[in-house]
């Protein structure tokens, strides 16, 4: 999973950006309020000091200062403040910094100085220790958006775990919150479906195994009507039809007993691609006998293909089978490209009913009750997800038909 898009560091973010948004909220309130006791206790404390110096000079009367404030009148004004505009300001004087209040009255200008203030210093320990907070909740933030992540996200990955892992009992079922609810209707699901998947396998399994006996009587009567008929061609014809049908339905029926189970229930092994195609073209060779059909192998590059041979050789000779029968006129060619098997046609193409039905869509209305619905294409797609291939349709150059079987590199053993 992407970092960026874990639950963990989307909750620690909205944390995050909550504790930069309220903190900067607080700075603009304290910036104001820093600012504005600023005014209430030098700027209204000069303007006071002035209040009341000012008519005792004017008066004669004798002008004693608090410790660290000094009031000047008219040439008694230092010459670096004489040039100060009228109000309170803040000033540096050979490398001090002073708080200065200038003013004029009757007798002319005057200024108030402010020697001792240290509200410089104040601020400057004021916005340090509100830096020191900013970060501490950012901290604070950080480690309770990842808690309160590791609380909402954990049960859910052991959640996911647990189905992943196809555990018979799923956790988090007693809790009486959101995740218990989640829980058990997962596991509600879940048990439906491995019912579903039970009975599916079940009655295909069953149903194999109880064709496989009257399969095998029909094969052996054949076999024998064969050998009695071996100089009547009339007779020997149906009887070797038969025969042929028998064996090809037995193959179903094994092939189905093995999709009934699971892949690693399967017996696989390392097979070549080359002749597994070979040799289904040799076994359908019977299907062109006397047609001007030619079914031939063109070869290709060989490779390595690890899965059930029974399944493997099911898949290929499908499609053999369906090209030959739907193919009057022309060739099948198998060959090999990559790592896929290609059986190529020169038939008249895939009919609309089969085309639906290997995309799984629905089948048109017009297409209803017409030859070649697909269902051998259906099992090639049931073989090819068993043993984790891909079935390709294509077009072939010229007209036709294209299947292709991709197996992918290094296909292990479940």
């Amino acid at each position: 999973m992407n970092k960026a898009e874990s639950m963990r560091r989307r909750i620690s973010v909205a944390y995050l950006k909550f504790a930069a948004v309220a903190t900067l909220f607080f700075a603009v309130i304290a910036a104001v309020a820093v600012e504005g006791i600023e005014v209430r206790l030098v700027d209204e404390r000069l303007e006071e000091v002035a209040s009341w110096a000012s008519p005792r000079y004017a008066g004669r009367l004798p002008v004693e200062m608090p410790a660290g404030i000094s009031f000047h009148h008219g040439e008694g004004i230092p010459r670096s403040l004489r040039a100060l505009p009228d109000g309170v300001q803040e000033v540096t004087v050979d490398g001090v910094d002073l708080h200065v209040l200038k003013g004029r009255d009757n007798l002319g200008p005057f200024v108030v100085v402010d020697h001792d203030s240290d509200y410089e210093q104040i601020e400057l320990v004021v916005y340090s220790m509100f830096g020191v907070a900013f970060l501490g909740f950012l901290a604070c933030s950080l480690m309770l958006g990842r808690y309160v992540g590791n609380q909402v996200v954990n049960p859910i990955v052991e959640l996911a775990e647990a189905v992943d892992g196809r555990a018979a009992q799923l956790p988090l079922q007693e809790r009486a919150d959101e995740l218990g609810l989640l829980a058990r209707t997962i596991a509600g699901h879940t048990g439906e479906l491995r019912q579903v998947l039970d009975r599916e396998r079940f009655f295909t399994g069953d149903v194999s195994h109880e064709l496989r006996t009257p399969l095998t009587v029909i094969a052996g009567a054949a076999e024998v009507l064969m050998a009695q008929t071996e100089r009547e061609p009339a007779l020997y014809a149906p009887a070797e039809r038969i025969y042929r049908a028998a064996r090809e339905a037995t193959d179903v029926t094994s092939m189905l007993l093995r999709l009934a189970r699971a892949p690693a229930q399967l017996e696989w092994a390392h097979m070549s691609a080359a002749a597994l195609a070979h040799a289904e073209v040799a076994r359908y060779q019977s299907l062109v006998t006397g047609r001007p059909l030619a079914l031939r192998y063109v070869g290709g590059d060989d490779f390595a293909i690890d899965g059930v041979r029974e399944l493997v050789l099911a898949a290929i000779g499908n499609l053999v089978r369906n090209a030959c029968q739907y193919t009057e006129a022309g060739v099948v060619e198998v060959s090999l490209a990559g790592r896929a098997v290609i059986v190529e046609d020169t038939g008249p193409g895939l009919p609309p009913a089969a085309r639906a039905r290997l995309h799984n869509e629905p089948i048109p209305a017009d297409a209803r009750g017409s030859s070649g619905t697909g269902l051998g294409l259906g099992l090639v797609q049931r073989i090819c997800a068993h043993l984790g291939a891909t079935l390709v349709l294509g077009s072939r150059a010229g007209g036709g038909t294209r299947f292709e079987i991709h197996f992918p590199d290094g296909l292990t053993r479940p």
